[in-house]
């Protein structure tokens, strides 16, 4: 299995990563990245944590300024299908991505019930079981995206010092 995060920083690096390789995806593609798409990106880079849409939209929302939470929603749709944020759907919620992934590449999210943090991964042996899988079902999927939820390694960790010290 090869990660992607540490520690429990953001999914893939921090919000000028993201926003340097969102950048540079466009303009090597001729799309646009639009004034609000970096705003949203920067907003889900820079937490760190799954954010969704209607939170989104209130940090972008200023005085007299009132972000829709349905041009979040488009900004988003963007944004994750040109791989720059991830949907988890057990949150409801995005987290950014600053690298790329291989064409159908299949992602695995290690979701820490305890701090909320996630972990991005991908796994070859995953991946070619799910392909077996799949071919066999005659079924051809959108997205091969995994959630898997439990407590990540610091938080054992501080479990079990907790225990250690009681």
């Amino acid at each position: 299995m090869h990660e992607h995060a540490a520690a429990h920083d953001s999914c893939c690096g921090g919000a000028t990563d993201a926003l340097a390789r969102a950048e540079r995806f466009c303009g090597e593609r001729d799309l646009q990245f639009t004034r609000l798409r970096r705003d949203v990106l920067r907003t889900v880079a820079a937490e760190g944590k799954p954010l969704g849409a209607y939170d989104i939209a209130e940090r972008l929302s200023g005085t007299g300024k009132r972000v829709a939470a349905v041009s979040v929603y488009r900004a988003l749709d963007f944004l994750t299908e040109h791989g720059l944020v991830h949907r988890i759907a057990s949150r409801n919620a995005f987290v950014s991505c600053g690298h790329s992934h291989g064409e159908g590449a299949g992602l695995v999210f290690l979701i820490c019930r305890s701090c909320g943090s996630i972990d991005e991964t991908t796994s070859p042996e995953i991946e070619d079981q799910l392909g077996r899988t799949l071919a066999r079902a005659g079924f051809r999927p959108t997205s091969r995206i995994l959630e898997v939820e439990g407590e990540c390694g610091a938080c054992l960790s501080r479990e079990a010092h907790a225990h250690e010290g009681a």
